[in-house]
Parts: structure tokens; C-alpha cells; sequence
């Protein structure tokens, strides 16, 4: 008779599955305070970050005083260093950075969050003259100011209305000094969440300072960085003003920024939501030279690509004329721009405009405009996009030499994939095209994909008629064999 194996009890308190090594209140529980005490000791002795986030621990136990005492020693300290902080110290400077932040958030916060507010604008505050004299290749040091930044929105967000008012109003003289600074970026951020009661005040104090002839000539008087301070402050006076619901103010300020080159967009939207849509039909078409305009961040997203701001400025133009009933006008833009730019989007928003019954024919004659579209990869994108695969095909196989598998891989490599299963002869061309395209380019960083291609074809190959493609499939291979056979580097990743 077999004898029983004896089973092991498990450790007391620990969740089924949980391994005894994984720390967790659990398993640290069970090694005890001494143990526990030694292993704080040791790590104190070795790691000074650690040792500033115990002894504010302990400082905690005596109130925030003691906490804040801390703090204020080290940013004092910080404040008056000039030593320089090469690649090899970066790592420690970081660490110890991280540490005072998280001393504040940790320690002072729960104790006295306006404290550790007051003590996270003066880390901020010196936050340029730190990474002036370090070397943040890597970004670490400027990562921990953006943590700081985070966490003093967050504390000022969850102080009642009237303390966060007086928080940001605190903000508007540092921030009129350098508006593109750290502190500036904290108004503009927590704006969005203050009463309106502070608003008002707020705004006051940012109009007052651009009225200041010296607002701007911190960093000398330069007229280009005093207009671009003065731009920046009025920018955050129009957020109020989207807060306080006043397009009128908007627009003001906005002719302020830019005479004559407004954002007709941007005002024409706020007037629209205003119910005010005359006004914003009468905006959003006045003529603009777009070199007078102000880039928006929103351009500088889209890397001032003209089409973008366009785009966006048609949609309003639509948006207005549905309210004001002009329908007929809204679908004649809405056709115009998918005829010029095959913009998917606005076909679909065309279609779902039309009367039942009469979508089917406009969706095919749009089909037909772009098949016959003098730009085929836009076409074959916008096809593969929609999707109707039956026509990307067709479109593949009426022009196999119009498709350049170098320049235009990015979409031709999905329309293949996409085309594969139903239509293994236009998946063919684009396929081939694809390998052609590494090659023609000297891509060799390509080749694992243009490896992958040649499999690919190996798969569709069965699935051809014969005559389909020229030159056959084993035709094919033994060109490249040909013609790129000492390509060592590509022909090792293909398998026999």
C-alpha cells in the first residue's frame, strides 16, 4: 500500500495562487518588525533617495512642520547650486529630484495641501534653472518636472472652489512674467476646473499685465518675444472666455493676437454654439490670406499641412448652413471635397443626408469617380479603406505598372493583405510591386519584409490561373535569383 505523501501547510494569510517570495503586505508581515527594520536599515545606507523618503516618514510622525522643514532644506539647497550635471550623474540627480516630489505628494499632502502646493510651485519655479545646467539627453529631469506639474494640478483640483481660486490667482504674476514657462502652464491647465467666481479676477490680472508696456522683456526686448508673451497671455484670457461662455470676448482677443488673420474656425464654432449662426456663416467665410494667420497647436500637430485647417474650417461651414436649413448648399461641399479629396468621412456624411432610396445610386457613381481618380493610390487606399474590394482589385489589375511598392508601401502592403483571400491575382501585382520597391530603393532594413512578401506569393501562386501574371510565378522568383542574387542578406531570411 502506497504511503501517504505528507502535505505542506501553506503560510497563514496568503491568497491561493500568491507565491511566498512575491512581496506583499502578506509575506512581509510574516518576516516580522526586526527582520523588516533591517532590511529598511540596509537599504538607507545604500540608496540616498530611500533614506530621504524614510526620514520624511518619520518627520510625518512630528506634523508637517517637521515635513515641510525637509523639503524647504533641499529646494533651498537646490535653488542656490550651479555645479553642472554631466550624463554620469544624471541617474542619482533624477532619483533625488523624483524623491522630493515624492516627499511632498506623499508626506506633506496629506497633511497640509496648501504646504505642499506652495512647495511644488517653488520646485517648478526653478525648473528652467535646473535643466540649464544638466545634461537630460534622456529626458529623466524634465519627466520629474512634469510629474510635479501633474500632481500640483491634481491637489489644486481637489481644494474647494474658493482656496483653488486664490491658488491660481497666486499663479498670474509668475506666469506674466514667463507665460511659456512651467508656472504658465499650470494656469492654463487648471483653468478648466476653477469656479467662475475666480475667473473674473484671474482674467483682470492677465489683462492688466499685457496692458504693461515692460510685460515680456524678462529675457530683453527682443519685439518678437514681447509679442509672443503678450500672445501667450491672451491666449489664456480667451480660455476664460470659452468658461465664461463669451464668444465676443473670444473674438476680441482673437483680433488682438492676429488682425486680420483670425482663426475663422475656432470663431465661427464658438458662434455657432452660441446660436448665433449668421454671424458664424459671415465669419467662416471671410476671406483670409493664410499667411497673416496665427499657427494654432492644432496646426503645428498637423505639421501645417493646409488641408487640415481647411478641412476643419469646411466642416463648420457644413455645420452652419445644415442649422440655418441650407441643406442643399451643406451637400454640394460636402460632394466637392470627396471629389477633390477622395475624403471618405464626408462621402459617408453626403450619403446619410440623401432621401431613402436615392443613396445607392449616389454611392455607386461615387465609386466610379474613384476608380477613374488620376491619383491610383489614393484611390486604391480610399477603396481598400471603405471597404469594396471587388473594385480595389479591379483597379489593381486595369494599371499592374502604376503601383510604386517604395514610395507608397504603407498602402500597398495592407491593400495586399486585405486582398489576399478573394482576389489573389491583384494581391499578386502589389505583392511583387512591394519586392520590387525594396529593392529599386536599396531598402535593407526592408528585406525581412520583402521576405515576407515572397512567402506570401509562394501561398497565392496555387491560386492563379495559368497566364494570369507574367511572368509566372517560378518566372518571377528567377528574375530576383537574377537580378538581386548576390543579396546574401535577403535571400537567407527566404526559405527554400
Amino acid at each position: 500500500m502506497a504511503r501517504a505523501r505528507a502535505v505542506k501547510p501553506k503560510a497563514p494569510g496568503l491568497p491561493k495562487g500568491a507565491r511566498r517570495t512575491t512581496p506583499s503586505p502578506e509575506t512581509l508581515a510574516a518576516l516580522g518588525a526586526d527582520r523588516l527594520i533591517g532590511l529598511i536599515l540596509g537599504e538607507t545606507a545604500r540608496n540616498p533617495g530611500f533614506k530621504k523618503l524614510v526620514t520624511a516618514a518619520l518627520a510625518s510622525l512630528q506634523g508637517p512642520d517637521a515635513v515641510a522643514a525637509i523639503i524647504d532644506r533641499r529646494l533651498t539647497a537646490l535653488e542656490g547650486a550651479q555645479g553642472y550635471i554631466d550624463w554620469q550623474k544624471r541617474r542619482a540627480f533624477a532619483a533625488d529630484l523624483n524623491a522630493t516630489v515624492t516627499v511632498i505628494v506623499n508626506e506633506l499632502r496629506p497633511l497640509d495641501p496648501a504646504a505642499a502646493l506652495d512647495r511644488l510651485q517653488r520646485f517648478l519655479a526653478h525648473a528652467d534653472a535646473v535643466l540649464n545646467r544638466v545634461d537630460d539627453g534622456n529626458g529623466a529631469i524634465q519627466g520629474v518636472f512634469e510629474r510635479a506639474s501633474a500632481a500640483f494640478v491634481e491637489i489644486a483640483g481637489g481644494l474647494p472652489a474658493e482656496a483653488a481660486g486664490r491658488v491660481a490667482m497666486s499663479l498670474v504674476s509668475p506666469v506674466t512674467d514667463d507665460p511659456f514657462g512651467p508656472l504658465g502652464l499650470l494656469l492654463a491647465e487648471m483653468l478648466p476646473s476653477l469656479p467662475e467666481d475666480a475667473l473674473a479676477e484671474i482674467d483682470a490680472g492677465l489683462a492688466e499685465a499685457v496692458a504693461r508696456p515692460e510685460t515680456g522683456r524678462s529675457r530683453g526686448e527682443h519685439p518678437a518675444y514681447h509679442a509672443a508673451t503678450r500672445n501667450q497671455i491672451l491666449r489664456l484670457r480667451q480660455a476664460i472666455a470659452d468658461r465664461r461662455g463669451d464668444p465676443d470676448a473670444f473674438i476680441a482677443l482673437e483680433s488682438a493676437i492676429a488682425p486680420g488673420g483670425e482663426n475663422r474656425t475656432a470663431i465661427a464654432r464658438r458662434l455657432l454654439s452660441a446660436g448665433r449662426a449668421h454671424e458664424a456663416l459671415d465669419w467662416i467665410r471671410r476671406p483670409q490670406d493664410p499667411k497673416r494667420r496665427v499657427a494654432t497647436r492644432e496646426d503645428l500637430i498637423a505639421g501645417f499641412d493646409s488641408r487640415v485647417p481647411e478641412r476643419e474650417r469646411l466642416v463648420v461651414e457644413i455645420e452652419i448652413l445644415d442649422a440655418l436649413g441650407g441643406s442643399s448648399e451643406a451637400q454640394a461641399l460636402r460632394w466637392g471635397r470627396f471629389e477633390r479629396e477622395l475624403d471618405g468621412p464626408m462621402l459617408r456624411s453626403f450619403l446619410a443626408k440623401l432621401p431613402d432610396f436615392e443613396d445607392e445610386e449616389a454611392l455607386q457613381r461615387a465609386l466610379d469617380h474613384v476608380e477613374a481618380f488620376p491619383e491610383p493610390h489614393r484611390a486604391l487606399a480610399f477603396l481598400v479603406a471603405w471597404p469594396d474590394l471587388h473594385r480595389a482589385a479591379r483597379l489593381v489589375t486595369r494599371r499592374p505598372t502604376a503601383w510604386d511598392g517604395g514610395l507608397h508601401y504603407a498602402i500597398l502592403a495592407p491593400a495586399a493583405e486585405a486582398l489576399a483571400q478573394d482576389h489573389p491575382l491583384a494581391a499578386t501585382i502589389l505583392y511583387r510591386r512591394l519586392i520590387d520597391g525594396v529593392f529599386d530603393h536599396s531598402r535593407s532594413a526592408a528585406y525581412p519584409h520583402a521576405a515576407r512578401y515572397l512567402a506570401e506569393l509562394d501561398g497565392l501562386a496555387p491560386r492563379l490561373e495559368a497566364g494570369a501574371v507574367e511572368p509566372d510565378p517560378e518566372g518571377y522568383r528567377a528574375k530576383l535569383r537574377r537580378e538581386h542574387g548576390r543579396k546574401h542578406a535577403f535571400w537567407s531570411l527566404v526559405s527554400a
